[in-house]
């Protein structure tokens, strides 16, 4: 019987982290669920394996689920990346060359499935706590296919809403997203879910 006991606060501790985990878990399914518009900035720093910063930049992204997205680099080089939900387009400035993906393709297992994809995304990911740090949430999403080029994948949520976002490759480079002005379910312009090549781009792809 004295087993017994002991044993309560034991298992009260363990079904007390199985809720947290599972509340925080829900979080990134409630806004993959409910939020069909999103907007917001972004600024992002890649650190090299040894946490030296290799490169920073910042923009602005908006998404109309499933599929659709606008990403769009402003600093230190104009980049666009645009999936209309048949094709992902990426269009740089100052080479004025575009790429084209077939969009199913190219999203698959990685993190724009996970702000832009169908509610489907756990065909692709494993979730599972993050533990929290200065009041936000994080949800660990490990890919199922090796292939993929992440080991795992962290979103941050603060308020409901995503905060930051930490991309680990397999070379032990981690690629950092902080996004700020994020709105939920905003008017978006259709026409920014399509794309035109400029005239004498080189256009790679179909």
């Amino acid at each position: 019987m004295r087993r017994t006991l002991r044993s309560y606060p034991i298992l009260l501790l363990c079904l007390v982290a199985s809720l947290a985990d599972a509340a925080t878990i829900e979080r990134l399914r409630a806004f993959v669920r409910d939020t069909q518009t999103a907007r917001a900035t972004f600024t992002q720093t890649v650190t090299d394996s040894n946490g030296r910063t290799k490169q920073e930049a910042s923009g602005e992204f908006a998404i109309a689920r499933p599929g659709k997205f606008r990403w769009s680099y402003d600093k230190p080089y104009a980049q666009l990346l645009v999936g209309d939900g048949d094709k992902l387009w990426i269009y740089d400035r100052d080479l004025n060359q575009v790429i084209i993906k077939k969009l199913d393709r190219a999203l698959g297992a990685t993190p724009a499935s996970l702000l832009a994809g169908s509610n489907a995304f756990e065909t692709n990911f494993v979730l599972i706590d993050g533990g929290s740090a200065d009041g936000v949430e994080f949800v660990e999403a490990k890919p199922k296919s090796p292939d993929t080029g992440f080991d795992r994948i962290r979103i941050g949520f603060k308020e409901n809403l995503p905060r930051t976002m930490e991309l680990y490759d397999n070379f032990g480079q981690v690629t950092q997203l902080t996004f700020d002005r994020f709105e939920r379910i905003p008017s978006i312009d259709p026409a920014l879910f399509r794309f035109t090549p400029p005239p004498g781009a080189d256009v790679i792809g179909n």
